[in-house]
């Protein structure tokens, strides 16, 4: 099998997929366009995408497809049009498990940070501009005990309110789309609820249209003033204009952002604000994670190869 993989991986994995197929590795810093995953999906037996590949529609039209199967390097497919993958005979795969923990690890960092205004205190500091301890300087907010509302309560989630719980004493309250029963004292309520009571609003939703635009201005405006919003999910949950208002008005009180909806594209408006924890896109960024992520990829693919149903079909 022709295999495309559009972008450097973890060196374990690139020998790894060198070894099994006749693997070609594109050394891109950026994701591919529609015209180039086009040109991808006709060259190649196989393509191991990951975020910011844009295999849109338009990508699969227009011409037999030579490639049988997309093994997406991470859990999201937002990037993926699974609809019209299918309708071309490709199958979607991803590598869920691989990234809970790493996920939830980060939606903890950013609740700490955007509360305690870690990444205020640190611009302080390296500017030169701290005089030394007072007992008023940088107040920010205690979080053990506050309540947490995780917004989507897949393995993510529940790896989040494990956290908050166990870890921190928070009450953790949750909205998801359907029914849930979960392994740690939870109340699931609707979102507008959930909005209200909490005052850490976590979102951990997949993306796709489903989600977009799922926290706009109406959502924010129903925040407690005194509340935080994380966000580890995909950039375009979140009405961002309407996120960046809130903040400049502090009608919410701070948000703490892995992830954005033009990315790499940040708005300066938002680079800006003091109220905001901003990070690169980190949620699964360790080599340990990065490896396993590369590893169940290629344990897709490789079944694929094999004529085995891969153990992880993304659902269209």
């Amino acid at each position: 099998m022709r295999l495309l993989v559009t972008r450097r991986l973890p060196e374990a994995n690139m020998v790894a997929a060198r070894e099994r197929f006749d693997a070609t590795f594109a050394d891109n810093d950026h994701g591919l366009s529609p015209e180039e995953a086009a040109r991808a999906l006709r060259e190649f037996d196989a393509i191991l995408p990951t975020l910011g590949d844009r295999f849109t529609a338009e990508a699969f039209a227009g011409g037999a497809v030579r490639c049988r199967i997309l093994a997406n390097f991470g859990v999201g497919v937002n990037h993926i049009d699974v609809a019209a993958a299918k309708a071309a005979g490709v199958v979607v795969t991803n590598t869920p498990g691989a990234v809970t923990d790493a996920t939830a690890d980060i939606a903890m960092m950013l609740i700490l940070m955007t509360c305690r205004r870690a990444g205020e205190g640190e611009r302080l500091l390296r500017r030169g501009d701290w005089t030394g301890w007072e007992p008023t300087q940088m107040l920010g907010t205690h979080v053990t005990g506050l309540t947490v509302g995780i917004v989507g309560m897949g393995r993510i989630g529940q790896a989040i309110a494990r956290r908050c719980h166990f870890g921190f004493g928070m009450p953790v309250v949750f909205h998801n789309r359907s029914e849930k029963v979960v392994d740690v004292p939870a109340r699931q309520v609707e979102l507008a609820g959930l909005l209200r009571e909490a005052d850490v609003v976590v979102l951990a939703v997949p993306g796709g249209a489903d989600t977009r635009g799922l926290i706009g201005a109406a959502e924010l405006a129903a925040m407690k003033r005194s509340a935080v919003l994380v966000n580890i999910a995909r950039g375009d949950v979140v009405d961002e204009g309407a996120l960046v208002d809130a903040l400049e008005a502090g009608r919410i009180a701070g948000a703490g952002l892995d992830v954005y909806a033009r990315e790499p594209e940040v708005p300066e408006r938002l680079r800006r604000l003091e109220n905001a924890v901003l990070l690169p896109h980190l949620g699964t960024a360790t080599l340990t994670v990065r490896e396993a992520m590369g590893r169940m990829a290629l344990g897709n693919l490789l079944a694929f190869a094999e004529g085995r149903e891969p153990p992880n079909v993304v659902q269209g």
